[in-house]
């Protein structure tokens, strides 16, 4: 095992109705003047928003609001919100939504108190420092940014998908009723169950030694996912399923699963240019291309691949062709992402393979590698891709 740090300094309220506690929350950590941020259909008519507002309402918090926020989160609304918290003095983000609102939130939040172009966080050019205090009342279980430091935003005049990450992003608190799960549509759901489960196996398929605590909690993770998801997509009210996926979706990316070993974003990497590019769910996407990263990098460490397969997938392990195993994990995989109902491929996911050296041209490498288990070139990327396109159960 590999020296780390962890910090993960969010507050967590799990349960029933905690958002009615929102309000308190917010003046615990010192705000007072609110943005409050929300993508829009939803949270309105579910009451949330509502419901939110009359707990901010309750402490006499001031409040300002910025509705909006699309999936894959655009940087024009970055722009707009961070014009907004300067003018009205806002002190505190509170993200009402998904992980897109989340990480529009943590854009705003970082902008506000940068002096400059806030993509200069995205591209690699600053870090975010000293950022606005966030806050977030979780509605869907997925991308773990409400107890991550992470943030992914698209720029939309050339569709460029980036991310930025710092512990000063993590949110203050995050209040996760899984309850407000439960009225997402079975495809959402799914596209957030395949997100989750791409978290852990980054993190999972890595190249450090001796790390058996670490691959015993992501097996956990990915043996609840397995379980869970077919049931909320078979009755989407199951609130106990509800929970354990929202709580699996926190602990998968909150890096609790990924202490002390080398970890592996390459598959998140590639997928970001597809919904980049085409605007698809980021869940759908990951479930074309990790099956495909998998298939191309097994021969790094079989054996690693063959352990997945009998600890996750519940396969025989055959020890005269472990490979066998090994290929046998990841058709698995494949067959559970379809049975939930995400694509396989370009075609169900509608994307284009004539469009490959356009992904690989903006994933950047050039001449470069990438880190991670095995380190990729721009051509292993096409690669990864032409297996992608075609692939089937």
């Amino acid at each position: 095992m590999d020296n780390f740090q962890f910090y993960s300094p969010t507050e967590f309220l799990f349960g029933r109705d905690t958002e009615a506690q929102t309000g308190a929350l917010v003046r615990k950590y010192g705000g007072t003047r609110v943005l409050i941020h929300y993508g829009g259909g939803s949270v309105i008519r579910s009451g949330l928003l509502d419901r939110v507002k009359a707990s901010l309402d309750a402490e006499g918090i001031w409040y300002t609001e910025l509705g909006g926020v699309k999936p894959n989160p655009r940087d024009t609304l970055i722009y707009e919100g961070i014009e907004l918290c300067r003018r009205e003095q806002v002190d505190f983000i509170l993200s009402v939504g998904g992980g897109s609102c989340i990480d529009s939130s943590k854009g705003i939040a970082a902008g506000v108190t940068y002096d400059g172009d806030f993509w200069d966080l995205y591209s690699g050019k600053a870090v975010a420092c000293n950022p606005l205090p966030i806050g977030t009342v979780l509605t869907i279980a997925a991308a773990g940014s409400e107890g991550s430091g992470a943030s992914v935003v698209t720029q939309e005049s050339t569709l460029l998908k980036r991310d930025t990450g710092s512990d000063s992003l993590r949110p203050k608190f995050s209040v996760l009723n899984p309850a407000l799960t439960c009225t997402l549509p079975a495809y959402q759901t799914a596209c957030g169950a395949t997100d989750i489960m791409a978290h852990v196996f980054e993190r999972y398929f890595t190249n450090t030694k001796e790390v058996e605590i670490t691959d015993r909690l992501c097996e956990a993770v990915l043996l609840t996912m397995i379980k869970e998801t077919p049931r909320v997509i078979a009755d989407p009210d199951l609130y106990e399923a509800r929970a354990n996926i929202m709580w699996a979706g926190t602990v998968a990316h909150n890096d609790i699963v990924g202490v002390g070993r080398s970890q592996d974003w390459n598959s998140h990497g590639i997928e970001h240019e597809l919904s980049g590019l085409y605007d698809c769910a980021h869940g759908a996407g990951l479930a074309v291309v990790m099956p495909a990263w998998m298939e191309f990098v097994m021969q790094h460490d079989v054996m690693r691949f063959a352990q997945a397969a009998v600890r996750i997938w519940g396969c025989e392990m055959n020890f005269e062709n472990p490979e066998a195993t090994a290929k046998e994990g990841i058709c698995r995989f494949r067959r559970f992402l379809s049975g939930i109902g995400m694509p396989i491929n370009f075609e169900q996911l509608g994307a284009k393979e004539e469009d490959i050296p356009v992904l690989v041209e903006k994933f950047g490498l050039g001449d470069g590698r990438t880190g991670g288990f095995v380190a990729l070139s721009s051509e292993d990327v096409a690669a990864i891709l032409r297996i992608a396109a075609h692939a089937s159960v």
